[in-house]
């Protein structure tokens, strides 16, 4: 079993920054793909951005494109999404997750791919 616990959100003002950590248990962290989600206020769970697990691979929603960077330790068990330029639309609950079997280098962009979640952390931008 594998559990995910997400730090670092907040209330921001438009044109801030947040960096947003998960910290994994499990000896096995380095074999996963790891992502991050966000869900707005009436929205679906929408893909933010992941990364591979040897970190040499990333890819982003067009949204977020420019703005955001994942990054992932495997020693430390742990991956960080950089959030800068942050607009009001940014505003989500931001949830980590691990996709346990990933396929080759590939990332998935669909939640359901991914097989352990963290509870979420909310991240609320003022304009």
């Amino acid at each position: 079993q594998v559990q995910l616990v997400e730090s670092g959100g907040g209330l921001v003002q438009a044109g801030g920054s947040l960096r947003l950590s998960c910290a994994a248990s499990g000896r096995t962290f380095s074999t996963y793909t790891m992502g991050w989600f966000r869900q707005g206020p009436g929205t679906e769970r929408e893909f933010v951005a992941g990364i591979n697990w040897s970190g040499r691979s990333t890819y982003y929603a067009d949204s977020v494109k420019g703005r955001f960077a994942i990054s992932r330790d495997n020693v430390k068990n742990s991956v960080a999404l950089q959030m800068n330029s942050l607009k009001p639309e940014d505003t989500a609950v931001y949830y980590c997750a691990a996709d346990a079997f990933p396929t080759g280098w590939s990332i998935s962009t669909t939640h359901h791919e991914y097989d352990y979640w963290g509870q979420g952390t909310q991240v609320t931008v003022s304009s």
